[in-house]
């Protein structure tokens, strides 16, 4: 089952790649950074915990979840409305209901540029109109989406908090923001903050405890020295290849590296 969230950093490329070798486990399936849920989809666990710092993407998972049917009437209205016009309407206008913010959060990020996700310093989405115009795709199917999603506790929260729920017989699969060492502010802007070299230990730190109890953990980060010095002994290290195609200038996409880090 494919995401249906585009996000920044998102892994349907890992999860399409075939050679990710996912731990066997018998707990539950805790999921930190949930973005557009790549992996959680693709394993589709019958017991999950997923979280994110993003509160209106976690109100949208949740909404998905447990109103479908409400959320895909707005979106096929969005639909016939959407325009240059409408979506900059759209994008300044404050919605009420759980279910018509779900429905606007999806039509944002299915025609703003890129599938980005980005907030100026108010909280406010002010990312323009990209070029593409479907709000909803052939064959997708909300029903599914919210079956599959009807078995996880779906809620805001920090990393930390998330992981350390975790313990024996239980798999973390986490998908951090890839800030370095060299690089202290970091360079993904994660709803309002940024997350900086410190979480970076705090979240390994995190999976050393669960570890600890029981858990098994796979991390995606940096392809970098300070990452791979920062997880020392405590995990192996795999290295993937992949394309980069989110950036928004064409000079900076292309062929790079991402770390993959085993803590079983």
């Amino acid at each position: 089952m494919k995401p249906f969230i585009k996000w920044a950093g998102g892994k349907r490329w890992l999860t399409a790649n075939g050679s990710l070798r996912v731990p066997e486990f018998d707990g539950r399936y805790f999921e930190p950074f949930l973005g557009g849920g790549a992996m959680f989809f693709h394993l589709k666990p019958t017991e999950a915990v997923l979280a994110d710092i993003n509160h209106r993407l976690i109100e949208t998972y949740t909404v998905i979840r447990d109103d479908w049917q409400k959320v895909t009437r707005e979106l096929k209205r969005m639909q016939r409305l959407h325009s240059v016009k409408f979506y900059y309407e759209e994008r300044s206008r404050r919605r009420r209901s759980p279910h018509t913010r779900a429905a606007q959060f999806l039509y944002l990020n299915r025609t703003c540029f890129n599938g980005l996700y980005r907030e100026n310093l108010n909280g406010e989405f002010n990312v323009p109109i990209g070029a593409k115009d479907r709000v909803i795709f052939e064959g997708e199917d909300f029903s599914e989406i919210s079956k599959v999603l009807a078995t996880a506790d779906i809620y805001p929260s920090d990393f930390e908090e998330v992981i350390d729920k975790a313990g024996a017989g239980d798999f973390v699969f986490a998908d951090p923001p890839y800030t370095t060492a060299h690089n202290v502010n970091g360079f993904v802007k994660y709803n309002q903050r940024i997350f900086s070299w410190q979480d970076q230990v705090r979240l390994r730190d995190a999976v050393a405890r669960a570890s600890e109890r029981g858990a098994k953990v796979v991390l995606t980060n940096a392809d970098h020295e300070s990452i791979r010095e920062l997880y020392g002994n405590l995990a192996s290290f795999q290295r993937m290849a992949r394309a980069s195609v989110i950036a928004g200038d064409a000079c900076f996409r292309g062929a790079t590296s991402e770390g993959l880090y085993f803590v079983c």
